[in-house]
């Protein structure tokens, strides 16, 4: 739990700021960015031209990931000489997949009052394009650069029951989706680029035809939605129904059918094995 100190200590803002079109940033933060005493930027030339077009001449301190904790001791100590500070990233919310958390976690430990906005964020404007009906998503950032890591994160998700949603470079954004129709095959998939800005692109396809895409270069930011596997709900009144039903119409192995029913069913997983056998081993 935080514990705000009593005192003159300063209050943490965190910042959105726009992912495109610059009339996306709200008012209130505007404000804050031109009443504080220092913006915390991930890459200071990129939000003096934000700071610029509003006509903001706040000073801005460089806080960028590689110098992430070095740089959150001296803005926790200008924030205890009662110094109100701004975060913000180039683009979207600070501290998701941008730099920020180290410095939020410092400030709460170091009873810093904490106030973050409402604001710009690439994964939810992305969302709300994409026409999802489910209950819920998965975001997890970007995937790993390098091949092999990415197949074992991939593989990590094959049997997610959300929508996954990723962020990826231009760069390598058709090495990941190539990746992804190897491992978690032609499911469905959504993307948008560039969003907000004059060409923003939005994409829904399966994750083969997105592939076909990439084979022209790409430019602008991505956020990847990639869809659970369709699986065709199993029919049958009956244990032995379900069972002919899985036998002919699923890949699943007969050890991995008697598990799934056993869950679905609350039976014995060894008693629906022995009736599998009889069945697998039957003549339709």
């Amino acid at each position: 739990m935080q514990t705000i100190k009593s005192g003159s200590s300063g209050t943490l803002y965190i910042v959105p700021t726009p992912i495109g079109n610059l009339e996306d940033i709200t008012a209130r933060a505007i404000r804050i960015l031109r009443e504080v005493s220092h913006v915390c930027a991930e890459d200071t030339r990129h939000t003096r031209k934000l700071l610029s077009h509003f006509g903001i001449s706040t000073s801005v301190i460089s806080y960028y990931r590689e110098k992430e904790r070095e740089k959150s001791v001296s803005i926790v100590k200008l924030l205890h000489q009662g110094k109100d500070i701004a975060l913000v990233s180039d683009a979207g919310t600070p501290a998701i997949s941008d730099p920020g958390a180290i410095l939020v976690q410092h400030a709460r430990q170091a009873g810093i009052k904490i106030v973050p906005l409402p604001g710009a964020c690439a994964a939810t404007t992305a969302l709300s394009a994409a026409g999802m009906t489910d209950d819920g998503f998965l975001f997890l950032g970007f995937a790993p650069s390098k091949q092999g890591q990415r197949k074992k994160f991939l593989q990590k998700i094959k049997n997610c029951s959300y929508p996954v949603v990723l962020y990826e470079s231009p760069r390598r954004v058709g090495e990941m989706l190539t990746d992804a129709l190897a491992i978690l095959g032609d499911r469905q998939g959504f993307w948008a680029r560039e969003l907000t800005k004059t060409f923003e692109d939005l994409q829904q396809g399966s994750l083969s035809e997105l592939v076909q895409l990439c084979e022209a270069p790409q430019k602008g930011e991505f956020v990847i939605i990639i869809y659970p596997e369709t699986v065709e709900e199993a029919a049958g009144e009956n244990l032995d129904e379900l069972l002919v039903w899985y036998r002919d119409n699923s890949d699943l192995s007969l050890k991995d059918v008697s598990k799934k029913l056993s869950s679905d069913l609350g039976l014995s997983r060894s008693e629906i094995y022995k009736q599998a056998l009889k069945i697998w081993n039957s003549t339709t």
